[in-house]
């Protein structure tokens, strides 16, 4: 089932990546790391030069085929069905990066993919339906420990203990099928609820990340991007969490400062070992594009380019 969906600082996104005004300058090879459903691509060839070419990735079997359909309309495209984390499958060097992290409308809204505590449905919540442990047999087989580690570490939630111990203990009287019981129990088991956010959000958000491996992908990632990047290339990324954020933040921080030398020191910028140049603050969603999509609030754009 296709769901409409709006991509988050689409323009804005996209005149970080593509540097170049006149649109024949832009050449080259771009990615798209997480394709979804093609908002963020479908900008990008508008813009790209004839001869460009748009490498674009998504784990997610409903992204291949809006991916497929577009390809056939434009030569540029080329689709890859695997997580941005083998970005090398994309060839070197690249012109730019853009990922768009986390999950997307349709995948959220669509309650037989179990991604959202709102809408009962079957407990998945893998993005690649093709592989993979799903939420229910996670859930239903992880130890009590791996469980409270889970949710302090991928949700950030402060009662991760207590909400463990009420998933282990309902699901030695039933296993996990659904969202909507799952939701229930970490409810009923959250004794501190946070002002206009459900009591199940971190917990539903630190399960997805782990049986997703979603931060596991972004460290893969921007493990490689700088040695695929050509000079002048751009990094562009979109979070929606603090976890991801501080990933980001952090690396391109570091490649952007490189090696810290004591004041005074005669020293290059390369053997410093500085490889990124911040482009700009963190920017968020205007106020107008929060009006019109409430998912846009959390989102963050970080940008930094590839030293020579």
């Amino acid at each position: 089932m296709t769901l409409a969906h709006q991509t988050v600082l689409l323009e804005e996104a996209v005149a970080a990546l593509m540097t170049r005004t006149n649109t024949a300058e832009n050449v080259g090879t771009y990615v798209d790391g997480t394709f979804g459903r093609g908002g963020h691509a479908a900008c990008i060839l508008k813009y790209l030069a004839p001869s460009g070419r748009l490498v674009a990735f998504d784990k997610d079997p409903e992204a291949a085929q809006v991916a497929a359909t577009m390809a056939t309309n434009d030569h540029r495209l080329r689709f890859i069905h695997d997580s941005f984390a083998a970005l090398e499958r994309a060839g070197r060097p690249l012109a730019g990066v853009l990922l768009d992290l986390g999950v997307s409308s349709p995948q959220l809204d669509a309650r037989e993919r179990g991604f959202s505590f709102l809408h009962d449905g079957p407990l998945d919540m893998r993005m690649d339906t093709r592989s993979g442990p799903t939420a229910a047999e996670f859930v239903n087989t992880v130890s009590e420990t791996e469980l409270v580690r889970v949710l302090r570490a991928y949700g950030e939630e402060r009662f991760a203990k207590r909400i463990a111990g009420a998933i282990v203990e309902q699901r030695a009287l039933e296993p996990f099928t659904t969202t909507g019981r799952l939701a229930k129990v970490i409810t009923d088991a959250n004794p501190a609820w946070e002002k206009h956010k459900h009591p199940a959000t971190r917990a539903f958000q630190a399960i997805r990340i782990a049986i997703n491996d979603e931060l596991s992908d972004l460290e893969l990632l921007l493990d490689k991007v700088l040695d695929l990047l050509e000079s002048d290339g751009r990094l562009v990324i979109i979070s929606f969490h603090s976890l991801e954020d501080r990933i980001v933040k952090r690396f391109m921080r570091d490649q952007a400062r490189g090696l810290q030398i004591p004041r005074g020191v005669p020293i290059t910028d390369s053997e410093r070992g500085q490889r990124l140049r911040l482009v700009g603050k963190a920017q968020r969603a205007s106020d107008a594009e929060i009006a019109s999509n409430s998912r846009a609030r959390s989102a963050i754009m970080r940008v930094a380019e590839r030293i020579a």
